[in-house]
């Protein structure tokens, strides 16, 4: 007598079952290899480029207005402009939220300035002018006798600084945003017989950091 031979049900699930498990294993590490290649050509395309910090300098700044009104209240007034270049031959810029602004001594003496934004190709540069300004800012005890001392010795030197943020372009490809940091430092003739405005034209080259 032949027997016949069948899979039960329970056979038949368990098999369907390792058959979808090996599917969506398969599938996993297909993905997987994709945007590992993917991440991996970009990570590439970043170290080939490696792009340089954008560079910065001073050019011209002007104190028109300097004044202490009250216990320790600020008056000011403040023309800065600043080169801007971008270094790199393969990579443009973005850049975004700029703000503007002068400190003394460690003290912010303007309040913020809001650049506009814009974009810088290959290894371009453009000029940004920022008019600095405060109106009754609150300054520590000291800062009266700084500036006479300051005076005496017959040079002011001021903090120009800008902050924002940035993004890197590849081709088509963006960056995510990067914060940067400008610092820009300016020494001017400051003295007894020396009346307002203080100007700088010295051309410093500012700090820059990301």
């Amino acid at each position: 007598m032949s027997q016949v031979l069948s899979k039960s049900p329970i056979h038949c699930a368990d098999k369907e079952e390792l058959n979808i498990g090996k599917f969506n294993k398969k599938l996993f590490l297909t993905l997987s290899s994709f945007f590992t290649i993917i991440l991996a050509v970009i990570f590439l395309i970043w170290l080939i480029l490696h792009p340089a910090k954008p560079e910065f300098s001073l050019r011209e700044a002007d104190i028109f207005q300097l004044n202490l009104t009250g216990p320790q209240l600020l008056n000011s007034s403040i023309q800065l402009t600043l080169f801007s270049r971008n270094p790199n031959n393969k990579v443009g810029v973005y850049y975004d939220e700029l703000q503007a602004y002068a400190a003394y001594k460690g003290q912010q003496i303007t309040l913020d300035t809001s650049l506009p934004p814009f974009y810088q190709g290959h290894e371009e540069s453009n000029l940004l002018t920022a008019s600095l300004e405060g109106t009754g800012l609150p300054m520590t005890p000291s800062f009266g006798y700084e500036v006479g001392r300051d005076q005496t010795a017959g040079r002011l030197v001021l903090n120009l600084k800008v902050n924002g943020k940035l993004r890197w372009k590849v081709g088509t490809w963006v960056s995510r945003r990067y914060n940067f940091n400008v610092n820009c430092i300016s020494v001017m003739a400051f003295g007894p017989a020396v009346t307002l405005p203080l100007s700088s034209k010295q051309g410093t080259q500012c700090s820059t950091s990301v």
